[in-house]
This record gives structure tokens, sequence and C-alpha cells, in this order.
């Protein structure tokens, strides 16, 4: 009869389990080292190459001579005990001198190591965060990361906090590895002589084991690595977690910082303290669940290193009663065991450093990929095309505005803008007038169509809430110049000419003038900037809803008196708007439901 196929038991689900859980450990350990890889790499082959791999050289020649020094004291130590049972003074207080002096050595080396380490350290974190921000930034990654969705969550802390624990943790963690591989390697063959044979009989058999403390280390290093995985395999996950809920918390601390008025003035303190508790709740039960793991593997950890302790000396006491070692040897055998037992348990030791390491790496690789992927789709993806026009107009052609992640259009578009001309765009909030301004300023290119630009014209766009910057106020009003910029004189008379003559003698002062000023005081130096800067286009979005009618009023007084040569263009739904433009345009809605201009 044909063989019959083996009927599935109750192992075979579980072999199958095991095999495939295998697998995945496997391929995640893979997968890591793969992106540890590509965040390493661009460093270590930079501009700055030759200086890194020169610290690490000296870094690693300091580590060997710690482990050269650890070697020799290990001798010396066993030298002394063997003076102290021969009672011989003389020997002793040379080896106690000897000891004396590799010691001051081995301080030297560990201050120097320490040293270099941490000055490779800020040089790879200077690169790299210089490299990151300007990724970061670029091609205004920045905003299209932040429109996208949340991809890569709190890049503050991202570029703040997990590169500096990247590059500290990569350090420390390979020239761990690397030292302790070699304090291995350099005591395996001092514990495999002083070790002897052991004579086991078993089964009538006499066995003869050369080395048989190293066997005995191995052993216990394996089985402690193997359960040190099985206990502590869920921190990788909780620690990554962990930092995402630590910088979802702040990041809403400094949101209401910032917003501090706002909420004061609705009275919101109940539903932020509601949402501080619910992302804080986060925080504490992932904690909690790190703390529960965490406790269970330091039960383990200690344990195993309490035992190891004492164990060699157990392992090796019995040839020390038999006569067949001295004193000295037995202290040097235990010591031996010690330095390798713990040069194969550094997965143990590191093990939380690991799930550390695994936590920063997976964040920075999402990161990178994230801005990545921004790139792509802003290469690959059908975007509003802006180049220079044939002449000095604005010119929107076939223009319809989409969201970021595609979709039928919400806004279509054609206008023509003639030099000088000033423009009013209206209509319904909500209509898309604010995200065609984004679309004429550039940071809007989800879409289709063609914007021509006015060729060799400046352009100066001011928001709604205009941008403060924290330090002096002449910095806030210069921006984006740099504060020097300007001449005093002139950056004292735009403010009395929007009615901040009050702030003149204030320019130096540095505060966080985004608290400091109100809304239309902030709008004030938004147009203060277009007088200083005097462009030759100029778009508004709601640049005076923060203002009176008076004070709206003579703002754009000023741009007509002052920046006369200046086309305008306003995106706004006052009726009072109306008086300082020449045309107006409308959006309103299409027979198809879709948004599109009127009157233009």
């Amino acid at each position: 009869m044909p063989d019959q196929p083996a009927m599935p038991t109750e192992a075979n689900p579980k072999r199958a389990a095991a095999l495939s859980r295998r697998k995945r450990d496997v391929w995640t350990l893979f997968r890591f080292l793969r992106d540890v890889w590509t965040l390493t790499r661009p460093y270590w082959s930079s501009e700055e190459r030759w200086t890194a791999w020169g610290l690490l050289a000296a870094i690693v020649a300091l580590n060997l001579g710690v482990v050269f020094i650890t070697v020799e004291l290990t001798e010396v130590n066993g030298a002394i005990f063997n003076a102290l049972q021969e009672k011989d003074q003389s020997a002793f207080v040379d080896q106690l001198l000897l000891f004396g002096g590799l010691a001051l050595v081995y301080i030297a080396v560990a201050v120097y190591r320490l040293y270099l380490n941490q000055m490779l350290q800020i040089r790879w974190r200077r690169w790299l965060t210089h490299r990151c921000l300007g990724d970061w930034m670029e091609g205004q990654t920045y905003y299209r990361l932040q429109i996208a969705g949340p991809a890569a969550d709190n890049p503050d802390q991202r570029i703040a906090e997990d590169l500096r624990g990247f590059v500290q943790l990569t350090l420390s963690l390979s020239l761990g590895f690397l030292t302790n591989l070699v304090t291995l390697v350099s005591f395996l063959a001092m514990l495999w002589s002083l070790s002897g044979t052991l004579s086991v009989a078993l089964f009538g058999v006499e066995l003869a084991i050369p080395g048989y403390m190293v066997w005995v280390a191995l052993a216990y290093a394996v089985v402690g690595t193997w359960l040190t995985h099985r206990i502590g395999r869920p921190l990788a996950r909780l620690s990554f977690d962990q930092q995402k809920y630590e910088a979802d918390f702040r990041f809403a601390l400094v949101r209401l910082r910032e917003n501090a008025e706002s909420v004061a003035l609705q009275g919101g303190e109940a539903q932020e303290q509601r949402g501080f508790a619910q992302r804080f709740a986060r925080v504490v039960d992932n904690w909690w669940a790190i703390m529960r793991t965490q406790k269970r593997l330091v039960w383990f950890t200690s344990a195993y290193e309490q035992v190891a302790i004492i164990f060699p000396l157990l392992v090796a006491a019995p040839r020390y009663f038999s006569g067949a070692v001295p004193l000295g040897a037995l202290m040097q055998t235990a010591q031996a065991f010690g330095q390798v037992q713990s040069a194969l348990s550094w997965f143990i030791d590191a093990y939380v450093s690991l799930t550390d390491w695994h936590a920063t790496t997976s964040r920075l690789v999402g990161f990178r990929q994230a801005v990545q992927e921004v790139r792509r789709v802003a290469r690959t993806a059908p975007q509003i095309e802006r180049a220079a026009g044939p002449d000095r107009a604005l010119r929107v052609e076939r223009v319809e505005l989409a969201l970021p992640r595609g979709g039928a259009p919400f806004l279509r578009a054609d206008l023509t803008v003639q030099p000088g001309e000033r423009v009013l765009v209206t209509g319904p909030s909500g209509s898309g007038k604010s995200t065609l301004f984004r679309a004429l300023a550039g940071i809007w290119p989800f879409g289709r169509g063609r914007i021509g630009l006015p060729a060799g014209a400046d352009a100066m766009h001011l928001p709604q809430k205009p941008y403060m910057p924290i330090g002096s106020l002449r910095a806030a009003v210069t921006y984006p110049s740099a504060p020097e910029a300007f001449d005093g004189e002139a950056v004292r008379a735009a403010l009395d000419a929007v009615g901040m003559s009050a702030f003149a003698e204030r320019l130096d002062e540095e505060d966080h003038w985004a608290q400091r000023l109100s809304g239309g005081e902030q709008q004030r130096v938004a147009f203060v900037r277009a007088l200083l800067h005097r462009p030759g286009w100029l778009f508004l979005d709601e640049a005076t809803s923060a203002c009176d009618p008076a004070t709206e009023a003579r703002l754009y007084g000023l741009l007509a008196e002052r920046l006369p040569g200046t086309t305008v263009v306003s995106v706004g739904h006052r009726a009072s708007l109306s008086a300082h433009h020449g045309r107006t345009v409308t959006v309103g809605k299409g027979g198809d439901g879709v948004g599109q201009l009127v009157g233009c």
C-alpha cells in the first residue's frame, strides 16, 4: 500500500507556530540591522569620514587596551593570592606595586575612552541633525508631512531626541559588543588552561572533558540568553509606544502654552484637562506594562548575576580542595570564568538598551520613509505646475484643487491678474479661497493645471495668522529677512505708519511675541513686513480679519500710498474689502457641485 500522509497531531501546529515565530524573529533581526546600516552609512562615508574613522579607531584601541590591562590585572590578582597563601611578603609587595601601576594606566585609558566616545557622539549627532533638518525643511517637506496625515508623528522629537538616542546607543552597543568579543577571546584561553580536565563516569565509561569550565560558562550563558529573550521580548514594542505617548503628551502641553489666551477666553480648561488626562493615561498604562515586563526580567537577570558570582567557585572548588590548584589559581579561575561568562552574557546585560535601540531606530526609519514618500509624491503624483510665464501677468489656467490623498477636485480656477491690479477673491467660508491662496504660494501642489508666475517678480504672502518667531521684536518685524537687513529708522517709521509707534522703543526686547501681541497687532506687524520688503506682488489671505474697519482701511491705504506699483491679490469675505480693490472674483458652485471662480 502506498504510504499514507501523516495525520496532523496536536504537536504539528505547535511546531509550525514555533517555526513561524523563529522565521519572523530572524526577519525582524535582519530588517533591524538593515535599518541601522541605512541610518549609519551616510555619516561614515560623508565629508567627515576621516575624522570619524580616526576617532573610532582610537576608541577601539583604548577598548582593547582596557581588555589587555584587565587580563594583566587578573594575572596579578592570582599572584597576590598565591603570595598570601605562601606568606611571601616580598612577592606580595611587588605584586601590589604592579597592581597599582596597572590600575593608574587603566584609569587614564578609561577617562580618554569616555572623552573620545563623547566627542564622536556629538560630531555624529551634529551631522545627522543637520542632515535631517535639511531633509525636513527642503521643498517644504515639513508642511507637506503635516497636511498629508500622521505618517510621522512628532518630527520634533525624532530630530531632537531620537537622533541623540540612536547615536549614543549605536556607539555604546557596537563598541560594547566588540569589547566583550575581545574579552571573550582573551580570557577563553586563560580559562581553558586553568580549568584542566574533568573526568566524568557515564554508564561505566570514564569521560575526560578538557577545559570543562569553558563549556560550563557557555551553557550557562546560552540558557540565560534564551530565557532573557523569552521574558523581555515585549519590551521592544512597549519602548516604541512609550516614546510616542510621551511625545504626544508633551506636544499637547506645548499647544496649550502657545494658545493660552484662546483657551482662557473660552474657558476650555476642563476640556484641555480631559485631553491631558487621556494622553497621560496612555503614558501611565504603557509604563505599567513596561514595569511588569521589566520586573519579570529583573527577577531573572538579578538571580542570574548573583548565581554567576558563586557558581565558578562551586565548580572549581573540588580541584582546590584536592590540592590540584593553589588558592591563586582558584581565584584566577573564578575571575576568568566571570569575564567569559560576562562576555557571553552581553545580550542579557544589554537587553533593555537593545530594545530602546530597536524602538529608536524604528522611529527614525519611519520618519525617513515618510520624508521620502512625500518627496516621491512630489516627483511622481499629478501636481499643479508652477512656472515663470511669458509676461509679467499671473495666469491660473485650468487649475483643479484636490485633497492631499487625491479624489475629485473641490475647486476649479481660471484667473488672470495683470501687473498693478488689485483683485479680491471672495466667497463663503470653506469654499476653498485659502487653499487657492496656498496654491498661488506654491505650498498646495495637490491637483492639476498650471500657474504661470509673473516673470521676474518677487512675491510676498501674508497669511491670516502671521508667524512670530521667538526673539527680538526687530527680528519679528523684519521676518523673513535678518534683523539687520533694514535701517532702524525705516523700521520705526513703518511701525508708526500702521499705528504701533508705542512698540518702536521695544525693538530689541526679546519675548514670545505671538503671546504678547493681539491678533490685530500681529496682522499689523505683517503689513510692516510688506512695507519694508516692498514686494512686486502681494498676496493676502484674510490678512485684516482681526482688525477693526478703520485699521483695515488704514492698512490698505498704506499699500496704495507706499506701494503703488505692487500688485495686490486679497482673499477674504468682508464686504468692506471691495472698496480697496478694482476687481472682485467670487468662488461659487458649478453645476456639478464643484467650486469655481466667477467674474474672472
